[in-house]
C-alpha cells in the first residue's frame, strides 16, 4: 500500500479511536442527566432515549431535601477559597520572583512538593489545627483547608508564569510614573491572565467537589457542603436513585459551564506557564 493510500486509513482510524474515547467518557455523563429525568418505573430501563420525561426527581430534592442549604455552603466555601487562593497566590508568586527572597527556589520546590501529600493524609493534622484555633466545624474551617491544598500550587503556577515575564515592561511603567501596585494590577495582571483563570479554575474545582474535608470538617447537617449532603441522602436501607442522578446533574452544571467558558484560558495558562 502507497503512503498516500496510507494516510485516509490512519486519518480514519485515528478519528474512530478519538470518537470511542469521547463516547466512552461523555456516556456517563449523559446516563446521569437521562437518569434524572427518567419516570420512577422506568429508573433501570436500558433505554438510550426516554420516550418519556419527568422532573419530580428535582422537585424531591429542592423541596423535600436540604439540597438548596448544600448548595449555598459550597457556593459560599468555593468563591472564599478562590478568591483567598488568587489572592494571595500572586503577590506571592511576585515576590518570590521580583523580591530577590533568599532561597526562592527552595520555598516555590517545598510548596509543590507539600502538594503531593494526599488529602487524607493532612485531613486529620489540619482538623487538630483548626481545633487549637477555634475554627472547627465552621465553613472558616473548610476554606483553610482547601487553601492549604490550592495555595501551593496557585504560588506555583503564578511563579512559572512570573520568572518569564519581561519586567522591563514594568519597569518602564515606573518611569511612566505608576506605582509597584498599579503595574502589577496595569501591567502584570492582563499579561499573565490565563495563568490566574488557572489557578481559580483549579481551586474552584478543589473546592466544589471535595468530600474527604467536609466529611471530616463538618458535623452539622446545615453546614454541609454538595458532596457530602448528596451522600447523606443515601441512607443505609434506601437509595433514591433518581434523586442522587438529579442532585449530581446540578452539581456538575457550574463545572460544565465553567469549562465551556474557561476551558481555552485553563488550557492556555498551563501550557504557557509550563513551555513559554
Amino acid at each position: 500500500m502507497s503512503l498516500r493510500k496510507f494516510l485516509p486509513v490512519r486519518s480514519g482510524v485515528i478519528a474512530s479511536l478519538v470518537a470511542g474515547l469521547v463516547i466512552y467518557t461523555l456516556f456517563p455523563v449523559y446516563w446521569m442527566v437521562v437518569s434524572s429525568v427518567r419516570e420512577k418505573a422506568k429508573l433501570f430501563s436500558t433505554e438510550i432515549f426516554p420516550d418519556a420525561f419527568s422532573f419530580e426527581s428535582y422537585r424531591t430534592i429542592l423541596t423535600l431535601t436540604d439540597f438548596p442549604t448544600y448548595y449555598l455552603n459550597s457556593i459560599l466555601v468555593t468563591i472564599a477559597t478562590t478568591l483567598m487562593t488568587i489572592g494571595l497566590a500572586t503577590p506571592m508568586a511576585y515576590a518570590l520572583v521580583r523580591g530577590k527572597v533568599p532561597g526562592a527556589m527552595l520555598v516555590v520546590r517545598a510548596m509543590l512538593f507539600a502538594y503531593m501529600f494526599p488529602a487524607m493524609l493532612l485531613a486529620i493534622p489540619i482538623q487538630v489545627f483548626l481545633v487549637h484555633v477555634g475554627f472547627d466545624d465552621s465553613l472558616i474551617s473548610l476554606i483553610f483547608a482547601y487553601s492549604s491544598f490550592t495555595l501551593p500550587l496557585g504560588v506555583w503556577m503564578m511563579w512559572s508564569f512570573l520568572k518569564r515575564f519581561p519586567f522591563e515592561i514594568e519597569e518602564a511603567a515606573w518611569i511612566d510614573g505608576c506605582s509597584r501596585w498599579k503595574a502589577i494590577y496595569l501591567i502584570i495582571l492582563p499579561v499573565t491572565m490565563p495563568g490566574v483563570i488557572s489557578v481559580a479554575i483549579f481551586s474552584f474545582l478543589l473546592a466544589w467537589s471535595d468530600f474527604v474535608f467536609s466529611l471530616i470538617l463538618i458535623s452539622r447537617d446545615e453546614l454541609k457542603t454538595l458532596p457530602y449532603g448528596l451522600s447523606s441522602i443515601v441512607t443505609a436501607y434506601d437509595a433514591d436513585w433518581g434523586v442522587i442522578m438529579a442532585g449530581s446533574t446540578m452539581i456538575s452544571l457550574p463545572l460544565l459551564a465553567l469549562f465551556i467558558f474557561l476551558g481555552r484560558y485553563f488550557v492556555a495558562g498551563l501550557s504557557a506557564g509550563a513551555v513559554k
